[in-house]
């Protein structure tokens, strides 16, 4: 008979580990309970018609084999033939086998209860494991025994071992015991046992972290194990991190994706999943689930913090569920709906994807509404949120009903009550409806409506009252505003900011802010530079305001790297050049403007803008203010005053002699300067301008080529103004401007260029030989506007190609330009 248990007890055992323990005093196994065909112990005795019993598997297997190989059926141990092939059950012998089983196995998990310590060396304890392993295998009812002499509590205290062999084969144990066991598994979630479980999901591609997701899919296929699961910190954020991992284990990664599956049926986990990634959930919840909890989980959805990509999900997901339920006339469900879809709202994407599922119908009414059923204040606010967010998508709103009679959200009506509720709520409401505002004018096709809905409606009076406003947010949605719609009522809003005391300075002050350069600067500083710049009363305010040294002084703190920006700085750099060049627009008319160029030493500092590589607006600003300038030098040059002639010479003029004056101006023929009168000679800015003749935006050439012309206008000397662009290599450049045709100002400036240039006889004969240039003067002599056709003709004439009676312009010079 063989002994009690020897380490060999199933195909789970270990050869290292086949450490027997001190064997107890156990029943003995008899002969008569082992199969003779398998040699283990029968658990299903079956007795042939020869009186030999056999496991009834393997009996049943031998025969089988008999049939197989046209043998005879026979018994395994006579090898006589049976006559017959019925199996009759030994019951008896059944049962005594399983009490010996009961009584032994007892005695052997008393055993391994004892060995089943920390202190107990590796190899006992992994022993141990082992067999409680094979006894669960073998019987469910073993699973009970486990729990009912305390083995489980003590497995887990194993997973405390120094020994990782022996935490992975813990986990591996405490699986199988718990496996279909509800009982088992209340027993285990008792105290820190699943935190501790949950520790090994932190260790990195090991197999305790894979044993470790093994044995929560099982804790989680109970539902009251699943909040306790959940509880745990990090234990979702973990199972969601495996579940979006390359490197995993794809079992690894199955296994965590299916226990978050099964800790769905618990809220707070939907709602821990949710705040880390694992979306899906929660929106399916609020598609299929009870009224209550569409509601918890949409109002979650509120409070929850989500990236863009998130928020196109959701937008997709259950926008128009949140529609839906943002319609409904409990005004606790708007309010969650409200809020829900002002998450969602805050990204071009996703607030595209909520206007195609028809949120702006309800939500202008929500604003609108007034009565019993509207909408406290409080949510007004997010509905009026919400609405700047979609506006400010970029969308055609033009085409898109909002209200009856298939209004628009850019239709007179519609702006009108936009800009009466701004005037009539509160400032977060105002700052949110002015967003809107601004979304709308942000598109050619609908600034023109709300321009024209302002203008009918006598707003801007009070859109202006809102640059001195103290909160910061609804000061920048209103500059923001007004620059949108200055290039279309310029004048109107000049006239509203030089009439209030105040709102212009308070521009300028915005912009003086030392604080590096904020969105809210750029926008002011935007505005003032759609401002007429010819608007005289204005640019006198501004001077008697002190304006223009402020916006010079930050000009040059950006020139010398003072004032840093990445995101304002081009539009702030920009407008400030702007407002600074509507100095240059008022020289004539103003002498406190002529004094303040002077004093800054205005026409250097443009001259140095113009080497604004990159900042295209600033060079052609530059070129144009320089254009204005220069235009005032033939005023400003100090003619020489002549000695008196000698009293010999007032009566005999033989003995008179004319005086020699020097450090005249070439072109202007009296003293001039850079400073004092503008001179683009005098400040070598000839250079610089024909440089730009080579840009490749038409506005700059178009500005550059002003800015020269001005060498060649009536009332300098022409002739040394043709000098100073031949030295400066600048007539070729001019030629090909003509020749380019780029745009129809820059030719109408160019053919006015040219002829001037051809005046010169040299010029003249060198252009009479090149076919394109005449070409050119042709077309313009033919298609351009009548004055342009008249000064072609005289540059046709200048080069012969149409008869030229007067003779004043022979073409006789050899001389090349």
């Amino acid at each position: 008979m063989a002994e009690s248990w020897d380490g060999s007890y199933g195909p789970g055992s270990q050869s290292d580990e086949s450490y027997q323990f001190e064997r107890p005093r156990v029943e003995p196994i008899y002969d008569a309970f082992v199969c003779p065909l398998t040699k283990q112990v029968m658990t299903d005795p079956v007795t042939l018609e020869n009186g030999h019993t056999f496991e009834r598997e393997a009996i049943e297997k031998w025969f089988k084999e008999c049939r197989e190989g046209g043998r005879k059926l026979v018994c395994p141990l006579t090898q006589k033939e049976l006559r017959s092939t019925e199996l009759n059950p030994s019951i008896a012998l059944r049962n005594t086998i399983e009490e010996w089983t009961a009584r032994n196995e007892a005695v052997q998990l008393d055993t391994a209860k004892r060995s089943l310590n920390l202190s107990s060396p590796e190899s006992d304890v992994m022993q141990c494991l082992n067999y409680i392993q094979y006894m669960c295998h073998k019987s469910r009812s073993n699973k009970h025994a486990v729990r009912n002499v305390d083995l489980i509590p003590m497995i887990a205290e194993m997973l405390k071992s120094t020994s990782r062999r022996v935490q992975c084969k813990a986990l591996e144990t405490l699986q199988i015991v718990v496996e279909d066991d509800a009982d088992n598994k209340a027993i285990l979630a008792e105290g820190d046992n699943v935190r501790t479980v949950v520790k090994f999901l932190s260790r990195e591609q090991s197999i305790e972290r894979e044993e470790a997701v093994s044995l929560l899919l099982e804790l989680s296929k109970s539902k009251a194990l699943c909040e306790k699961i959940g509880s745990v910190n990090g234990a979702i954020l973990i199972l969601v991190g495996m579940t979006s991992s390359k490197s995993e284990n794809l079992s690894t990664v199955e296994k965590a994706d299916k226990t978050l599956e099964n800790l769905e049926k618990c809220e707070n986990n939907v709602r821990q999943m949710a705040e880390n990634g694992r979306l899906q959930p929660l929106l399916n919840q609020i598609l299929e689930g009870p009224p209550e909890t569409k509601l918890s989980m949409a109002s979650y959805l509120g409070e929850l913090v989500m990236n863009n990509d998130v928020k196109v999900l959701v937008a997709r997901t259950v926008g128009s569920s949140l529609i839906n339920i943002m319609r409904s006339d409990d005004m606790q469900s708007r309010e969650v709906a409200l809020k829900a879809l002002n998450q969602i709202s805050f990204h071009e994407a996703s607030a595209k994807i909520l206007i195609e599922a028809g949120i702006l119908p309800p939500l202008v009414k929500d604003l609108f509404t007034v009565g019993t059923n509207q909408l406290p204040m409080r949510l007004k606010e997010v509905a009026a949120t919400i609405l700047a967010n979609v506006v400010n998508s970029g969308d055609d709103f033009d085409l898109i009903p909002v209200g009856p009679d298939q209004h628009s959200l850019v239709s007179e009506d519609m702006v009108h009550n936009l800009l009466h509720l701004i005037s009539n709520t509160g400032p977060a409401i105002e700052c949110k409806l002015l967003q809107v505002l601004v979304g709308l004018t942000s598109s050619p096709s609908t600034v023109l409506n709300v321009v024209a809905a302002i203008k009918s409606s006598g707003a801007i009076i009070s859109l202006v009252q809102f640059i001195e406003a103290p909160q910061k947010d609804l000061r920048v949605a209103s500059i923001k505003l007004l620059q949108k719609v200055s290039p279309h009522m310029g004048q109107e809003l000049a006239d509203a900011l030089c009439g209030m005391v105040g709102q212009l300075g308070s521009l300028f002050k915005i912009v003086a802010e030392n604080i590096g350069i904020t969105e809210e600067q750029a926008a002011a500083v935007g505005l003032l530079a759609e401002l007429p710049e010819r608007d005289l009363g204005l640019t006198r305010q501004m001077l008697d305001e002190g304006s223009f040294p402020l916006i010079i002084s930050r000009v040059v703190k950006i020139q010398h790297g003072e004032i840093r920006s990445a995101r304002f700085m081009t539009p702030f750099f920009e407008g400030l050049v702007r407002v600074l060049s509507r100095i240059t627009f008022v020289l004539a008319e103003e002498p406190d403007a002529i004094k303040l160029a002077r004093e800054q030493n205005l026409a250097a500092l443009f001259i140095q803008l113009l080497q604004s590589n990159g900042l295209d607006n600033v060079q052609m600003v530059s070129a144009m203010a320089l254009e204005n300038l220069a235009q005032e030098s033939k005023n400003l040059r100090r003619l020489p005053e002549l000695p008196p002639p000698a009293f010999c010479g007032s009566f005999f003029t033989c003995f008179s002699k004319q005086p020699v004056l020097t450090g005249l101006c070439r072109l202007h023929g009296g003293t001039c300067s850079l400073k004092e009168t503008f001179c683009l000679l005098e400040g070598q800015a000839v250079e610089k301008l024909v440089a730009l003749l080579d840009h490749t935006n038409e506005k700059v050439v178009e500005a550059a080529l002003a800015a020269l012309s001005t060498l060649l206008d009536d009332g300098v000397d022409i002739e040394q103004g043709v000098l100073v662009l031949c030295e400066a290599e600048g007539v070729r450049p001019i030629l090909d401007v003509l020749l380019e045709k780029r745009t129809e100002n820059l030719s109408r400036r160019a053919v006015w260029a040219v002829e001037r240039l051809l005046r010169t006889d040299d010029i003249a004969y060198e252009v009479s030989g090149d076919p394109n240039v005449s070409t050119a003067l042709v077309d313009a002599f033919q298609h351009a506007d009548y004055r342009t056709r008249q000064i072609a003709e005289r540059a046709l004439k200048h080069v012969d190609k149409i008869p030229n009676f007067s003779g004043i312009y022979p073409n006789t010079s050899q001389a090349a330009f």
